[in-house]
């Protein structure tokens, strides 16, 4: 098996939050889903986030929940094949009721920009162009 990463999110309306990440082209899998936690593909395989009610979330901790929208504890960055997968992503986020807190960044070998969701969560897209001129999958 490989080794996997997921990122475990509260969110206020877990079906707001489902509609919002399905309009960015991220699929669930019912599988590992039910009233309080859904289990988002990000990168099938390798990449995944489990959105949480907040009560759920909050039954995994023993600290005060950080409310996204006042505070962040992580920017959550993702790598783009190109800068066109950038600026689509973040034309669907902004689409869905994400906030766009800048304007893309162009340093000629990479391309960023972020979106904050519905529920405050950063995210951060980038390209970066590699040694021999091609675009990258890894993120910066």
């Amino acid at each position: 098996m490989n080794k996997q990463i997921i990122v475990n999110l509260p969110v206020k309306d877990l079906e707001k939050s489902k509609a919002f990440f399905s309009a960015l082209g991220f699929s669930f899998n019912p599988q590992f889903s039910n009233d309080s936690a859904a289990f988002m593909n990000i990168v099938d395989g390798t990449i995944h986030a489990m959105l949480t009610t907040e009560p759920f979330f909050r039954s995994l901790i023993d600290k005060p929940l950080v409310q996204a929208k006042e505070a962040n504890e992580v920017v959550i960055c993702l790598s783009c094949e190109s800068r066109e997968e950038v600026d689509s992503l973040i034309a669907k986020a902004s689409a869905a009721g994400a906030r766009i807190p800048h304007p893309p960044e162009d340093h000629g070998f990479m391309y960023d920009q972020g979106f904050e969701d519905i529920d405050g969560h950063l995210w951060n897209l980038v390209w970066t162009q590699q040694a021999d001129g091609q675009g990258s999958s890894q993120a910066a």
